[in-house]
């Protein structure tokens, strides 16, 4: 079944109008606190969720099905053991991590690592963190223009540039991330 490149932007254009909603919704009334924290108010097990989801993009839905499927019955083992790895990280941050955050109140690892192991920890710590961020979410960014540009908006009737196309993208995640903050992002 092939999907017609319209269809294919009309889907993409409801998702994002529901994210934009759930923005409105989630960014009433908020203050800087409700933006960065979610007031503190979402439970642990929703943040957990939240943070699983976050970690998964467009790429993982396209890269995991072709890795595991390319390299036969073995690649497909080697790849059950990531997510076995997974399964035990997220156990670990949502049984130990999370919790500690909540009763510590703390915003970020990295504000543990600045009061337990000093000034530097948490400055170096940050400084990575937002390095590997930079960098992944530029690769994620970029491979999702590449299959629109090439499946949908890059093939007639549209023709869009391939820079308008990567605009366009950050634009519309700006948008509902700007308007709703962490909350937004958890629900």
């Amino acid at each position: 079944m092939t999907l017609s490149p319209t269809l294919i932007i009309v889907t993409i254009a409801a998702y994002f109008m529901v994210l934009i909603g759930i923005s409105f919704v989630t960014g009433r009334n908020a203050d800087s606190k409700d933006f960065f924290v979610a007031g503190r108010k979402a439970p642990w097990f929703i943040v957990a969720f939240g943070m699983v989801g976050a970690t998964m993009s467009g790429v993982t839905f396209i890269s995991i099905p072709g890795a595991v499927g390319g390299g036969g019955l073995n690649q497909g083992f080697s790849y059950m053991q990531v997510v076995l790895g997974y399964l035990l990280g997220y156990l670990v941050i949502a049984t130990v991590l999370l919790p500690l955050y909540y009763r510590l109140k703390l915003t970020s690892i990295y504000g543990f690592l600045g009061e337990r192991f000093g000034y530097y920890a948490n400055k170096t710590g940050s400084a990575f963190f937002l390095l590997s961020r930079v960098i992944g979410a530029s690769f994620r960014l970029f491979l999702v223009a590449i299959v629109l540009d090439k499946f949908v908006v890059g093939v007639p009737p549209f023709n869009v540039p391939f820079e308008i196309t990567v605009v366009i993208t950050i634009l519309l995640i700006w948008v509902y991330t700007f308007k709703g903050g962490i909350k937004t992002i958890i629900w």
